[in-house]
């Protein structure tokens, strides 16, 4: 599943787009379920193992990203998610971390 999310925080990246991907094998299954948790998606469709593509845009959360070339190829890593009322405390990494944490909103 391919994501594209707006950067809602930092004020320094409004708008900014982030486009990743969030594997649907079945053993990655369990990070697109913490990614829909975290973004508060409808927890009745997520009870059900069900996803709406419809119900995606607006959802709002926390993502730890990493950036990785491989084979001259730039990629966006989504590393993990929180609730956005975590984003103050998520916010405030140390210096040398090479991740990053963004609120993000989705969009489709």
């Amino acid at each position: 599943m391919f994501l594209r999310l707006s950067v809602v925080e930092p004020r320094t990246l409004i708008g900014q787009p982030i486009v990743g991907r969030l594997y649907c094998t079945q053993q990655a299954m369990w990070k697109l379920g913490w990614f829909l948790r975290d973004f508060l998606y409808d927890p009745e469709l997520l009870a059900h193992e069900q996803v709406d593509e419809t119900a995606l845009p607006g959802l709002r959360g926390v993502v730890k990203l990493s950036h990785a070339v491989i084979n001259g190829i730039s990629l966006i890593n989504l590393d993990g998610f929180a609730p956005a009322s975590q984003w103050e405390e998520l916010s405030v990494s140390p210096a040398s971390s090479v991740s990053r944490s963004s609120t993000a909103e989705a969009s489709r």
